[in-house]
């Protein structure tokens, strides 16, 4: 029997206003028009625009994201407002090969990978040092996407390290559908070590058409 509680949620006006905001393709898609146009720096470096690949299509997806954290030069955390269910997050766990576009900068090359949950909790508690009144009204938003509180000890709130590449990954990530299931699964493997392995296999297996082969079916995604 598990042992994690799950606490309610207060809903507020504010929260159930945003989450109804976040949950609308076409708004949250604008922004991803103005990056692609080379325009982020609009938005400055609270945000970026990853690339990441269809775990189905393999084809290349779009998303813009607030910058939870910058550690280091080439170190960048993002979050995941709809939890472990959202697309770009279920695609990093079949591929962890993204490009990252900051502020007016073209896209960079990147290795993505979830933190652990000592690192989220870590993450998350300097983000409310730092932005205190935004984390303020927008901590009841994500309550209400994740239908679960947020606390900032043992975290529920997923989170994802975006590390730029000093080496670039053009032939692995220019022909995803041709690449290895075996890499594709040994980076799933290490960069997303909660997703169950069955369904990482088979993520893997539709990227690649390849490996994999098992009588169990596989889980929809």
């Amino acid at each position: 029997m598990s042992n994690v509680v799950t606490l309610p949620v207060e809903s507020t006006a504010i929260g159930r206003v945003g989450a109804r905001v976040l949950a609308n393709r076409a708004l949250m898609r604008a922004p991803i028009w103005l990056y692609r146009a080379r325009l982020g720096f609009l938005f400055g470096s609270r945000t970026l625009m990853l690339e990441h690949i269809g775990r189905k299509s393999g084809a290349w997806r779009y998303v813009v994201l607030e910058v939870i954290g910058h550690p280091t030069p080439d170190v960048y955390i993002v979050a995941s407002g709809f939890g472990v269910r959202a697309q770009w997050f279920r695609n990093l766990m079949a591929n962890p090969h993204v490009r990252v576009s900051i502020a007016g900068d073209g896209p960079r090359e990147a290795t993505a990978r979830q933190l652990s949950t000592a690192e989220a909790d870590a993450a998350l508690s300097d983000y409310v040092r730092r932005h205190p009144r935004a984390w303020a009204k927008f901590k009841n938003v994500l309550e209400n996407t994740l239908g679960s509180a947020i606390s900032q000890h043992d975290t529920e709130l997923p989170m994802v390290e975006l590390r730029l590449n000093r080496q670039p990954l053009k032939a692995v990530i220019s022909s995803p559908r041709r690449s290895l299931a075996g890499s594709h699964q040994q980076l799933a493997s290490q960069c997303f070590p909660t997703a169950n392995p069955l369904e990482r296999c088979c993520r893997s297996e539709r990227l690649t058409n390849t490996a994999c082969r098992r009588s169990e079916p596989c889980s929809s995604s």
